[in-house]
């Protein structure tokens, strides 16, 4: 019997390299799609380059989705890439439209039209929650977003449900809360935090500058996220899931575990907090999922708790900073 082949989108991200790292461990033949630039960062999978297919193509030109699908002939396709940057969805509101929104129809027509029996995993968000309608939320909550890439990935999420319900796809979309890893773009806050306070320890720098200190996440550890994307694929009936710790933590008290991590003790006076250049015109402040279901039909438990992930991306930077 010849190994499976999966074709994922975005597969140079935080997401995309784990998952591609967890196919291989099971014996999968793995494509990724990149994007054609001037200087490509494979630097997340620069350990298994080699031994995966690297495909050109993005999600604003269908026909290149086309084309790599009937290359891979893929059993499995897992739509991870995107605009992914909450802040930079309003200034880049129509371009996150077309790639987090508009990109996923693209995947899904491509796939419906050259592998309609590959099995398609979307990646939702828990951004789609936004101004949340109830604590915690579950599969059935109401989508109330608050940003240009919440609303996009709401147009994702409901697309996958519809081609799976018009054209018989088994197409399901994985609701993720907020998921970090040493791999995190610096962009994004918790590794801005964990960097920051590196540097702090080695001398590089003296503030942490960040934004509400009092917005609320569900935070897991991405590696642990994508088994659950394979699990969802590997059911006999397509369903959707969210996927979630659980737990909230506070940005400050996410600050708070990387200074002690980092056995900095007087870390209040290096955080200067509310600072304009981190405001966004609306916010989301809390956010936290119920992974009843996920437990139940995937048997799936997050394996990393908050401590040990905040403490891991720590002891991360803390080597990268030092070399």
């Amino acid at each position: 019997m010849s190994a499976k082949r999966a074709l994922i989108t975005g597969i140079t991200g935080q997401d995309g390299s784990y998952l591609a790292e967890l196919l291989l461990a099971k014996g999968y033949e793995v494509f990724g799609l990149t994007r054609r630039t001037s200087t490509p960062n494979h630097s997340r999978i620069a350990n298994i380059v080699d031994k995966i297919h690297l495909l050109s193509g993005d999600l604003l030109d269908q026909y290149s989705l086309y084309q790599a699908i009937q290359e891979s002939q893929p059993d499995e396709i897992y739509n991870l890439a995107a605009q992914s940057f909450v802040k930079a969805s309003w200034e880049q509101p129509m371009f996150t439209g077309e790639s987090t929104g508009l990109g996923v129809t693209r995947m899904l027509d491509a796939m419906r039209m050259s592998k309609p029996d590959a099995k398609f995993y979307q990646a939702s968000s828990s951004e789609m929650f936004g101004k949340v309608i109830e604590v915690p939320q579950t599969e059935l909550t109401p989508f109330y977003p608050r940003s240009p890439y919440g609303v996009a990935k709401v147009y994702g999420h409901w697309i996958t449900v519809n081609y799976r319900e018009s054209y018989n796809l088994f197409a399901v979309s994985g609701i993720l809360f907020n998921h970090e890893s040493p791999r995190r773009g610096l962009e994004f806050v918790t590794r801005k935090i964990t960097n920051t306070v590196a540097k702090i320890k080695y001398g590089k720098t003296d503030k942490l500058y960040l934004g509400n200190p009092d917005a609320k996440r569900d935070w897991g550890f991405a590696k642990d996220y994508v088994e659950m994307m394979w699990l969802m694929l590997q059911q006999e009936k397509p369903e959707d899931f969210v996927i979630a710790t659980g737990e909230t933590h506070s940005v400050s008290e996410f600050v708070e575990k990387a200074f002690a991590a980092a056995e900095i003790s007087d870390w209040e006076s290096k955080v200067v907090w509310n600072d304009p250049r981190y405001s966004r015109p609306a916010e989301v402040d809390h956010l936290i999922g119920d992974p009843t279901k996920a437990k139940k039909i995937l048997g799936w438990t997050p394996k990393t708790s908050f401590d040990e992930l905040v403490t891991l991306m720590v002891q991360a930077d803390l080597e990268l900073e030092k070399n």
